[in-house]
């Protein structure tokens, strides 16, 4: 898992050897079993997670008392609650493994040692908060101006290993369809 994720610093550019190792000494292992939570609505959201395997769902109740999944997170990628994280506020969202995760979380506490005393960290913190505003506007723009189709052929297509241990109801929630809608868009298409 480390190795993975020493893999994703270094190709920021950003990061010298000596302050990856630096900020590794920050990380702490935690697993997960699958249905337990990360992270419950209501709380504030701390840390900052690499998944390093196992898959990951962000999700909020609705006003209808629906269950909307926001955000699946797959194997060798970042996770938080970030408004809760940037703001130190309550998060509305619940952080719920699907499988059973493995991740290196650092508290943040420490993430702000490592950006106040390294520039290189501070770059990548800036970095970080860029490329996780691109996937939320890359998010909004595909719900808007792509077909429900198209949106499942991404999603199978950028996770194929994965997407088969996602239940069907929360991949619907995640497109913003109906479960049936999806199970016919999955009958009308032959991979």
């Amino acid at each position: 898992m480390k190795k993975k994720l020493i893999s994703i610093l270094k190709s920021s550019n950003l990061l010298s050897d000596s302050d990856i190792a630096n900020g590794l000494e920050y990380m702490v292992p935690k697993s997960f079993v699958k249905g337990e939570y990360l992270i419950k609505a209501g709380k504030t959201c701390n840390w900052i997670a690499f998944i390093g395997s196992g898959i990951v769902r962000n999700y909020y109740i609705s006003s209808r008392g629906d269950e909307v999944t926001c955000c699946l997170t797959f194997p060798n990628s970042f996770i938080n609650a970030y408004s809760s994280f940037i703001q130190n506020e309550k998060a509305y969202e619940n952080i719920h493994a699907l499988s059973d995760i493995e991740a290196l979380f650092i508290h943040r506490r420490d993430y702000n040692k490592l950006i106040n005393s390294s520039t290189a960290w501070l770059s990548f913190s800036k970095y970080f908060a860029e490329q996780t505003y691109v996937m939320m506007i890359n998010r909004l723009l595909v719900i808007q101006m792509e077909s429900a189709e198209q949106r499942y052929k991404n999603l199978i297509m950028n996770n194929p290993e994965y997407i088969e241990q996602v239940p069907l109801k929360y991949i619907a929630s995640y497109l913003g369809i109906s479960q049936r809608h999806l199970s016919r868009i999955r009958s009308n298409l032959s991979f």
